[in-house]
């Protein structure tokens, strides 16, 4: 399924943040600029770093390194991200979450550059192009 830029912003990116309380203007575009990069290099990342979840492309050691480093001492924040989470399959499959629910890989998204900002950033030309969701 595609996903418009325009979509993913006003569907998914601004209501996550709205429900993390972490809405601003600076943060829609941070979040667009990943998932942009992220997009465009898919094929490169999966041939060189294993499986990688969602339109973030959030991998499994990235989205436990967040839960047990950071969330796990941010507990306000973590509930909402949990509460962003389907009740029954995050306890199953946490990691899958990342690929089938667009508003809790959008709120990983934003906790782990929250916990790593100094993580170096890809740098790529901006697509105007759909979006691919898994």
């Amino acid at each position: 399924m595609d996903l418009s830029p325009k979509e993913l912003r006003e569907m998914v990116i601004r209501p996550t943040l709205i429900a993390l309380d972490k809405h601003s203007q600076a943060a829609e575009n941070l979040l667009m600029a990943i998932a942009l990069v992220k997009q465009e290099n898919i094929n490169r990342l999966e041939a060189t770093s294993g499986k990688a979840y969602g339109i973030f492309q959030i991998d499994v050691p990235s989205h436990q390194r967040v839960w047990d480093k950071y969330l796990a001492f941010n507990p306000e924040l973590a509930s909402k991200i949990r509460g962003l989470a389907s009740q029954r399959e995050f306890l199953k499959q946490p990691h899958l979450e990342l690929a089938t629910n667009l508003s809790y890989a959008t709120a990983i998204a934003w906790a782990l550059h929250l916990a790593y900002p100094q993580a170096k950033k890809s740098s790529s030309k901006k697509s105007v192009g759909k979006i691919k969701s898994t």
